[in-house]
């Protein structure tokens, strides 16, 4: 039995309130009973935002979410299906999309949680209008981060990764300015710094990675197009040695830098950051932090808690920046030496991959390619008999021919295939019976005399030998000297110190003194490296040009003329004069 008529006023997209009548209560009762249901049931079902992606039309519910983040980009809330069917049209996409599969849809990706559906009492002008299922659909909090993360992990699967030498400039830059900041500094300027410094630290980082496992695939040969890889490969190994040599010259002096700020105090950085912190606790919102009630307002509780919450993200953050560019201990390298370590191995791995590739192109083939084509070819036979045929020709197993003699009247032609205790006896030259051959073996060449060769390479070796003990001599000084104190090198002596300095380099990282201690391969002389805490710019001259880098001090001991340096000091005294180290001058 109906209920009796009840009066209510509905505001119509005109702004016109219009006197309904003749609505039976059942009809509202119904309407609010549907929208308990949806409630219960959104109350009930958690989102699902990633379920489009799993199922048989996950094409479909991908175009119409990209319709809706390109809505949001143009700062469009809410569509309609009619608009969502529209912009479908336009996306350049082959497959059609009927207005039934759009709504369908549509309601899927609403059940899901991905979109929200409201009432579209936009367009009602008349009662049946306002009953009539109408929606606007706009993008839920999940949806839009499920389509965030869905672009962020395609974009990370494409992503090359670069080294960015530049970033290592710009970070040396905002350490400087944070150093030089005298007084009280304008936390406005710090807080921009601070900010910048570890953004450009995250993008040297984060690409710095990428392109490094980019690196080992294309090392391993995965998705690689081999023609363009040996097209640009000395550009990359170009562009490989000059990230070394920016990162071997930026990252001293950022840990140069980085160990001042230290050594001025604890203070000193505690009070950059706690300004950053302040700056941002300003901004926080009471909503951030349910307990409190107003943490934007300086002096209270809620403030100095959110101080506390901002400066412990900030001392997180700038140990991460001393720990990617100052080394602890041995044990403990710094990420700027581990990436320069890793990017110095990937240019032999490199050659070595070329040179790889340039065999396969030369048509050098290896046993299991031998034996892949040849299973290739066994399974394209057609019948066994083919198959023994290929096995005989490709192995060579067949029967015994190695003992061959002419047939004679008397003898006659015997099959290959009888067995030996079938066979007659047969008859054979005496020769054969004794060396083994039918035909008598000739002189044998006279050895060519190589006496006039073998003193050539001997004198060669000894004019090496006596170059090389003389650059021994006058780099092995066993005392600290100054890289900008060598002097004037030539080809020999120039040669064995970029050995040497190489060796030192590679032994790295430093240790407890700052010092690098190593040993050449044959144990023969030892190197102890050491950075200076003011250092300028060490130019070495040779006779090829001039090396300029960081100067250092460096100690290097011949380990074999210890010994009898030691025995010729004690048979007799020496001179009172004193050789300046490594400039090859004689003091009196």
């Amino acid at each position: 039995m109906p209920a009796p008529a009840s009066r209510a006023r509905v505001s119509v997209a005109f702004g016109i309130l219009q006197d309904m009548y003749s609505v039976g209560a059942s009809s509202s009762a119904e309407i609010t009973g549907r929208l308990d249901v949806d409630h219960a049931d959104d109350a009930r079902h958690a989102a699902r935002p990633f379920a489009h992606l799993d199922v048989p039309l996950a094409a479909l519910y991908r175009r119409v979410m990209a319709v809706f983040i390109a809505a949001k980009q143009r700062f469009v809330v809410h569509l309609r299906p009619e608009d969502v069917a529209e912009a479908l049209r336009r996306d350049g996409s082959w497959e059609a999309v009927t207005r039934e599969q759009i709504d369908e849809a549509l309601r899927s990706l609403e059940g899901w949680g991905n979109l929200r559906a409201d009432p579209d009492t936009g367009r009602v002008t008349t009662v049946e209008d306002f009953y009539r299922a109408r929606y606007l659909y706009q993008l839920s909090r999940e949806g839009e981060a499920a389509e965030r993360a869905l672009a962020l992990y395609e974009s990370e699967l494409g992503r090359r990764g670069e080294l960015q030498a530049v970033a290592l400039e710009d970070i040396r830059f905002r350490l400087r300015a944070l150093h030089d900041m005298e007084g009280d500094p304008d936390p406005a300027v710090v807080h921009n710094l601070l900010i910048e410094l570890i953004g450009r630290l995250d993008s040297l980082a984060a690409n710095a990675s990428a392109f490094m496992s980019s690196l080992q695939r294309t090392l391993d040969l995965q998705e690689i197009d081999q023609e363009a890889f040996l097209a640009y490969k000395d550009r990359l190994i170009g562009y490989l040695e000059r990230f070394v040599s920016e990162l071997v010259v930026k990252s001293f002096e950022i840990e140069k830098i980085l160990r001042r700020l230290e050594a001025a105090g604890t203070g000193r950085v505690e009070g950059l950051l706690r300004l950053a912190a302040e700056r941002e606790a300003a901004d926080v919102a009471p909503a951030d932090n349910p307990l409190v009630a107003d943490a934007g307002q300086p002096g209270t509780a809620a403030h100095d808690d959110a101080v506390a919450w901002k400066l412990a993200e900030w001392r997180v953050r700038w140990s991460g920046l001393a720990s990617w560019f100052v080394t602890a201990d041995r044990l403990h390298p710094s990420q700027a030496e581990l990436l320069r370590s890793r990017t110095r191995q990937a240019i032999p791995d490199l050659l070595a991959t070329v040179s790889l590739l340039q065999e396969r192109r030369a048509g050098r083939s290896d046993r299991s390619a031998d034996f892949r084509a040849l299973a290739r070819w066994f399974a394209e036979t057609s019948d066994d008999a083919d198959a023994h045929r290929l096995w005989r020709a490709a192995f060579g197993l067949t029967s015994s021919r190695h003992l061959t003699a002419e047939a004679t009247a008397e003898q006659a032609d015997i099959p290959s295939s009888t067995s030996w205790l079938d066979a007659p006896q047969t008859e054979i030259a005496p020769r054969l019976r004794q060396t083994g051959r039918y035909t008598h073996r000739g002189y044998q060449r006279r050895v060519t005399d190589r006496s006039a060769e073998r003193e050539h390479l001997a004198r060669q070796a000894a004019a090496e030998r006596q170059q090389t003990d003389a650059a021994r001599r006058r780099l092995a000084t066993s005392r600290p000297v100054l890289l900008s104190g060598l002097g004037p090198l030539d080809s020999a002596e120039f040669g064995l110190f970029l050995r040497l300095l190489g060796d030192a380099l590679a032994a790295g990282p430093a240790g407890p003194d700052s010092a690098i201690r190593t040993r050449t391969t044959d144990g023969s002389m030892e190197i102890v490296l050491r950075p200076l805490p003011e250092t300028g710019i060490a130019e070495i001259r040779t006779e090829d040009g001039v090396l300029r880098g960081p100067d250092h001090e460096i100690t290097i001991t011949d380990c074999a003329a210890v010994p009898s340096a030691l025995a010729a000091s004690f048979a007799a005294p020496a001179e009172p004069r004193d050789v300046a180290a490594g400039a090859g001058l004689e003091l009196p």
